[in-house]
């Protein structure tokens, strides 16, 4: 059955679909159901729901390969598409507030953070433009100022629906995790010392029935009352560096990998206070400092940014169940998305490998759509259909059966 992907790393924030079918393979002349030109370079991932997609991008300053432009000229565009065959519903460009970073380092840019959509509304966040609310039709509902922070390496967390509540984890704007009300902008709760955090929080469902807001910062784990903004645990990760990876979780496990030197852990949820002596499970020295693991039948799978080598790691206990090194990666900044059995990673020169997931390392398959620009952002799974994006081009992949 068809599923919609409305947020970034899909319906669960931790990028798993349960669509089957997917193709393994596809390249320039094969499996591919549609392909659109952008009007802009972007790291977000695009979301599906229903018929439509929307996504991010940005153009007229610091875009990569392009002319370096004037600050004045950034402009960032938010897109609705027919999911069917890429054709453009509208766009809605939205000016920078200036100052704006003069610089970001690995071409990530300004248009980094996925949207986040309900049936009524469209939310994207735009680092310190703020975050804005768009109807279906693409009008301004509303808009909210989140700090005014800038960072070397951009803003990236995504905005989350959580109940009534937008959060925002505007750890670059303003080092604070943000409670939006979703129907109107305003300000619900904030919560402080939300530092060195660039990965977008999770919903955790606890063994009790209670639902956690969890996130990572430099140092710590942090589980928080998304109802109120109430802080209810922190547990020390043991990383000593900034947290880009978004967590994982599965019947109260939280799983945690991040740092450019390595390192993983896991801690179960719903304790109360520094929960490190408590509910810390265990910890890894194996990790990635920039894409996102995935769980699935109580393994944990990642790939590292540098050395294109795939992990897979028992979720109970951090033992390494393979690790295996494939070639022709690159960096890999994407997170890897499941669907069906396989698990997709995306290189940022484009190649996508195809692995099973299994406690057994099998590379199925590897792709190359030829495109010859940047693949940063996140794939997405919805009605049959791996959605990818480069700075240049967005594709739809699927089966023969699934062509409009």
């Amino acid at each position: 059955a068809a599923a919609d992907w409305p947020c970034f790393r899909g319906p669960t924030g931790m990028g798993a679909s349960p669509e089957t079918g997917l193709p393994a393979e596809w390249g320039p002349a094969k499996n591919i159901a549609w392909k659109a030109e952008l009007p802009g370079a972007g790291t977000s991932s695009p979301i599906i729901l229903g018929d439509r997609l929307y996504l991010t991008c940005y153009s007229g300053y610091n875009v990569p390969r392009a002319e370096r432009g004037s600050p004045e000229d950034l402009v960032r565009h938010v897109i609705c598409m027919k999911a069917g065959d890429g054709a453009v519903i509208w766009k809605k460009d939205f000016p920078a507030k200036l100052p704006e970073q003069k610089s970001i380092r690995d071409d990530h840019g300004y248009a980094s953070s996925t949207p986040a959509a309900d049936a009524e509304r469209v939310y994207v966040f735009f680092g310190k433009s703020g975050v804005f609310a768009l109807d279906r039709q693409g009008r301004e509902l509303w808009h909210a100022d989140v700090g005014s922070g800038t960072n070397g390496w951009g803003s990236a967390a995504s905005p989350v629906i959580a109940g009534d509540f937008l959060i925002v984890n505007a750890s670059v704007e303003s080092e604070t995790l943000i409670a939006l009300d979703k129907k109107t902008g305003e300000e619900k709760w904030r919560a402080s010392g939300i530092k060195e955090s660039w990965n977008t929080p999770i919903l955790v469902a606890t063994p009790g029935g209670a639902t956690e807001l969890v996130l990572a910062i430099a140092g710590r784990i942090l589980g928080f009352d998304p109802a109120t903004g109430a802080q209810l645990w922190s547990c020390a990760t043991d990383i000593g560096w900034y947290m880009v990876p978004s967590l994982v979780a599965k019947d109260g496990l939280v799983c945690c990998i991040g740092g450019r030197s390595g390192g993983a852990l896991a801690v179960r949820a719903g304790g109360r206070g520094d929960v490190t002596a408590t509910h810390r499970i265990w910890t890894g020295t194996k990790g990635s400092n920039v894409s996102s693991p995935v769980l699935h039948e109580g393994r944990l799978f990642w790939m590292h940014e540098n050395s294109g080598t795939a992990y897979c790691a028992d979720a109970a206990t951090g033992a390494i169940v393979y690790e295996e090194r494939i070639a022709g990666t690159g960096q890999v900044y994407a997170s890897p998305v499941l669907a069906g059995g396989k698990i997709y990673y995306l290189a940022r020169n484009g190649r996508a490998f195809t692995v099973a997931a299994a406690p057994r390392f099998a590379l199925l398959a590897t792709n190359d759509l030829g495109d010859r620009s940047a693949f940063n952002a996140s794939p997405a799974v919805a009605a049959g259909r791996l959605f990818i994006r480069s700075d240049k081009h967005l594709y739809c992949i699927g089966p023969e059966s699934t062509r409009p």
